[in-house]
């Protein structure tokens, strides 16, 4: 496995959107159908906004479009729920935080889904945490976010262009369900917001065949 970059300046979501377009362009293509979710959707936002000659179609799993987090972060509710953002930013100590008691912290974030994470899927999370520089790695997309002012970040924003899906696990406990909806203005194009009132912010892992489902139709219509 390749060790993750030091640094958080590695980690801001308009140099890893660069990196998705260098990605599709290595692999030989013109432009791609995306996919992401959690930090993977913020990415796949920021690559649609900048980069929209890449991106055919856009299919987003539980992550807000960056103006509607930074609506949400202004509200009390979704800054209870968005703590760790800001403990994050701290330096050294997250790291020391989420080593101790075997990863009792990281573990903590998968034991809201449904249905849970088998103890073999869960060693194998801690397989890839324990690689040198993965925990700080997971951390720095973390660091390098609060180090951007919401009023610089909002005047990056531009319109997608591309066909959007939205599916959203209503029993997010990361994110408020009225992050879902992106404003039109900001999303013209938006196909829908599928809502899957059963599923956690690992809504690709509790609703798989459900989530295959919407995808492959969605993007079948490329």
């Amino acid at each position: 496995m390749p060790k993750s970059p030091d640094g958080f300046e590695a980690y801001g979501v308009e140099l890893l959107a660069d990196d998705i377009r260098g990605l599709i362009g290595e692999l030989g293509a013109a432009s791609a159908l995306l996919v992401g979710h959690d930090w993977g959707g913020s990415i796949a936002w920021t690559t649609a906004m900048n980069h929209p000659e890449v991106v055919d179609r856009l299919a987003i799993l539980n992550a807000a479009h960056p103006r509607r987090l930074s609506e949400g972060l202004k509200h009390a509710s979704q800054l209870r729920k968005s703590w760790y953002f800001f403990f994050f930013a701290v330096p050294g100590l997250p790291e020391d935080v989420v080593h101790a008691r075997d990863w009792h912290f990281f573990r903590h974030f998968l034991q809201d889904a449904n249905p849970p994470y088998t103890p073999e899927e869960i060693e194998r999370y801690v397989e890839a945490w324990s690689q040198p520089g993965a925990a700080a790695g997971m951390i720095n997309y973390y660091r390098a976010s609060v180090r951007q002012s919401q009023k610089e970040a909002a005047a990056k924003l531009r319109p997608i262009s591309a066909s959007t899906l939205v599916i959203w696990g209503e029993r997010d406990s990361y994110l408020g369900s009225d992050l879902a909806e992106p404003d039109r203005d900001d999303v013209p194009n938006l196909d829908r917001v599928e809502r899957l009132a059963d599923a956690s912010h690992w809504v690709h892992h509790d609703k798989a065949e459900r989530v295959n489902e919407l995808l492959i139709d969605f993007f079948a219509a490329a």
